[in-house]
C-alpha cells in the first residue's frame, strides 16, 4: 500500500449505497483467497460496509516459489529469508453510527500486535470510494510496501500475526450478526 496513511476522517458520501450495490454485483467470491473467503462473504451482509480488496498475504521462499501459495511456512533450518506479500483488506465504511462503531472496532484490531498490524487510509482507494479504510499486516517498517523480505523468523512473527488477524476480524465479523 504504497499511499497508506493514517486514517482519514469520514466524509459524507452520498453515492455509498450505489457504490455498495455496485462491488456486490461484481463480487466474485472465487477471486478471494480461500481462507477468507469466509470474512468476505459475511462482510458483504452488513449493510453498512464493503470490501475493495483483500489478501489473505503469501510467503515466498527457496522451497515455495508460487507467489498466491496458501500454505504456511514449513519448519526448516534452510530458510534464510522469506518475501512476504501483504495481508490486508480495504473496505469502504458508511458514514453512519453503524459504520463508525465498525470503524471503531477495526481500529482495536491492530492492538494485537502493533509493530506489525496498521489501520489507515489509502489515496487511491479514497479517490475512487469515500470512507475506504485499510487493515494491513505488515512489519511497521514497511508498512507503505505491498511485499517486504524479512528473515524466516520474522516471517514466523507474521504468520502468527496474519492468522491472529483474520481470526479477530472473523470474530468481529460474526458479533454483528
Amino acid at each position: 500500500m504504497e499511499t497508506f496513511a493514517k486514517p482519514k476522517d469520514f466524509a459524507d458520501n452520498t453515492g455509498f449505497r450505489e457504490q455498495r450495490k455496485k462491488s456486490l454485483n461484481k463480487l466474485d467470491i472465487n477471486s478471494i483467497d480461500t481462507p477468507i473467503i469466509d470474512i468476505i462473504e459475511n462482510l458483504s451482509k452488513l449493510s453498512y460496509c464493503f470490501t475493495l480488496q483483500s489478501c489473505y498475504g503469501h510467503f515466498v521462499h527457496n522451497f515455495q516459489k508460487d507467489p498466491h501459495s496458501l500454505e504456511p511456512l514449513p519448519m526448516s533450518d534452510e530458510i534464510k529469508s522469506v518475501e512476504y506479500r501483504i495481508a490486508y483488506i480495504a473496505f469502504c465504511i458508511e458514514n453512519s453510527d453503524c459504520g463508525k462503531e465498525f470503524f471503531n472496532d477495526l481500529k482495536e484490531i491492530q492492538l494485537i500486535d502493533t509493530q506489525y498490524i496498521q489501520f489507515g487510509s489509502a489515496e487511491w482507494f479514497w479517490k475512487r470510494h469515500l470512507n475506504s479504510f485499510i487493515l494491513q499486516v505488515e512489519p511497521e517498517r514497511y508498512m507503505m510496501k505491498d511485499k517486504a523480505f524479512v528473515d524466516y523468523n520474522e516471517a514466523l512473527h507474521l504468520q502468527k500475526t496474519r492468522n491472529s488477524f483474520f481470526a479477530e476480524l472473523r470474530y468481529l465479523i460474526q458479533m454483528r450478526f
